[in-house]
This record gives C-alpha cells, sequence and structure tokens, in this order.
C-alpha cells in the first residue's frame, strides 16, 4: 500500500511512524517537515497528503501536527477525504470499520511510541463495515462533498 505522511515537526514519533510504515511493507510518500523544502505548516502538509488520498496517488494517508486537530481539519477540507483524529486503538479500528476514514490523524504530543504501534495494528487490522447503516452514513458525508450546500 501507498501511504502519504505529513508532519509539521520533524519529531521523533513522526520519524517512527514512517519508519513503522515502512516495516510494515509499505511505500511512503512524505510531506512537511518530513520531506526538506516542503512547506512544514500543518495546513498546508496535511493538505497535500489527504490530496494524494482524494487524486488516487496514494490509498491512505496519516496526517501530524502537534495536537492532531489541525490536521485533520485540513485534511477534511480535501472532498473524498474522511479524517479521524485517533488518540487510541479502539478509535483508530472504529474509524476505519464504521466511518471508513481514509486518513488517520495523530497527535505528536500525546502519542508514545507505544501507542502508534497500538493505533497502527487496530487500523490496519480493521476493514470497512458492510452494513448497510454503516454505508449510508459514509455515502452522506461523500454527498456532502459534492454539495456543500445540501442536507446530508
Amino acid at each position: 500500500m501507498r501511504i502519504s505522511v505529513s508532519s509539521d515537526m520533524d519529531e521523533p514519533v513522526a520519524r517512527a511512524l514512517v519508519d513503522r510504515l515502512r516495516e510494515r511493507g509499505h511505500e511512503v510518500v512524505t510531506h512537511g517537515a518530513l520531506s526538506p523544502g516542503d512547506d512544514p505548516q500543518w495546513a498546508a502538509c496535511s493538505a497535500a497528503a489527504a490530496r494524494d488520498v482524494a487524486d488516487g496517488t496514494s490509498d491512505q494517508a496519516v496526517v501530524c501536527c502537534w495536537t492532531g486537530t489541525g490536521a485533520s481539519i485540513a485534511a477534511n477540507k480535501v472532498p473524498g477525504v474522511r479524517a479521524a483524529l485517533c488518540a487510541d486503538a479502539y478509535t483508530a479500528d472504529g474509524a476505519r470499520r464504521w466511518n471508513d476514514a481514509n486518513v488517520l490523524a495523530l497527535s505528536l504530543r500525546l502519542t508514545s511510541e507505544p501507542l502508534l504501534g497500538e493505533i497502527l495494528d487496530a487500523w490496519f487490522a480493521a476493514a470497512p463495515s458492510e452494513d448497510a447503516e454503516d454505508r449510508r452514513n459514509v455515502a452522506r458525508v461523500g454527498r456532502l462533498d459534492r454539495d456543500r450546500t445540501a442536507p446530508a
């Protein structure tokens, strides 16, 4: 799988994230502070990683900033992206399963390396739900992307 990773700071957990993804056999594309010469601002690098997913250049993305909130907000502004800020494995599992999230947002401040491993394990183990209600909700989110003025 090809995964885009962005971070607004070159922090140990961001470097560990890239290493862990590569150890899992993924091809990693870096943005922001992890890629010399890129714009490291969280809005710019998170949007760049999210655009990789939206345009099909990458299968998924992981976006990081100090709290993870800004990165998730910026990523979610890209149509077709469903970014989820996950601080634990249970949330990561649910985000993939029920929300069909295609972008994982992480806090550089709160995510330790052991926790990072748990979150990644849950994220990659979960598959999007085939439940009709879950699929309808994901489809509603897609309609919001297409027409931001229409009711969900």
